[in-house]
């Protein structure tokens, strides 16, 4: 593992800065999360919207050069875990929609993800997607300087997996700062009081991606989608903190 640079008070506020206009971004886009809106259009007016605040989407253009993603939003629809690429599908009712924002603004990155319910949604998904929120709450809970990353996992899996529900083990939570992924790489599972011991001035995304049915997933031909092998629903929440003293502070608000 490379050593995890920890973060002076400077970078933090630039952080916050940059985490706070994608908290503006979710904010401009909600109104339009309602049947009949394209992902397409979801995704130009994040785009739109970034921009004009002098900063750059993070994720348009991120990956290999072969095959850098083409969008400003990644938008996860019903059975698509993460990294959905925003084409001409229209929301319907009953759908949910994971939307995961990151902007470069002064040199720094800011990361979260959301997941929205369109309409009237299905009694088992809504109560999905509100254990995916309580399990993001429960992590954050668990952090401060001198707790261990495992706690964050252990703290997930003891709200969702005793409702039913599964946590995606592939895709985890990551370091932030001056890129977009950094050391640490933050589990959604694993075992209290086990990994690397949490410092003050550390930056990172906890995530949780959790599934209604199995945690298998599926990466389509794409390269970038990736769904649920059984094709149900997942949800996802995400937020960027840096560790303090006695607890963390989120910087995506």
């Amino acid at each position: 593992m490379s050593k995890i640079a920890l973060k002076s008070s400077r970078e933090i506020e630039l952080m916050r800065r940059a985490g706070g206009l994608v908290a503006e971004t979710f904010r401009v886009l909600e109104p339009y999360v309602v049947p009949g809106t394209s992902l397409k259009d979801l995704d130009k007016m994040a785009e739109a919207f970034i921009r004009a605040q002098g900063a750059e989407p993070a994720y348009l253009g991120y990956g290999p050069r072969n095959r850098p993603f083409p969008a400003t939003i990644c938008a996860s629809v019903n059975e698509v875990i993460c990294h959905g690429i925003p084409d001409h599908y229209r929301l319907r009712e009953g759908d949910i929609i994971g939307v995961d924002i990151g902007v470069k603004l002064g040199g720094v990155y800011g990361d979260a993800c959301t997941t929205y319910q369109v309409g009237a949604v299905a009694p088992q998904v809504r109560k999905l997607v509100e254990a995916t929120r309580d399990s993001l709450q429960a992590a954050l809970e668990t952090v401060h300087g001198g707790a261990h990353l495992g706690d964050i996992g252990a703290a997930i899996q003891s709200v969702v997996e005793p409702q039913g529900f599964s946590v995606v083990r592939e895709y985890t939570g990551h370091g932030i700062g001056k890129h977009l992924h950094e050391e640490p790489t933050v589990y959604h599972w694993g075992t209290k009081g086990k990994g690397l011991k949490m410092l003050p001035g550390m930056v990172f995304t906890i995530e949780p991606m959790i599934n209604l049915g199995r945690p298998e997933t599926e990466l389509m031909p794409d390269g970038w989608t990736v769904k649920t092998a059984d094709r149900k629903p997942c949800a996802q929440f995400e937020h960027t903190l840096v560790v303090t003293d006695k607890g963390y502070d989120i910087l995506t608000l």
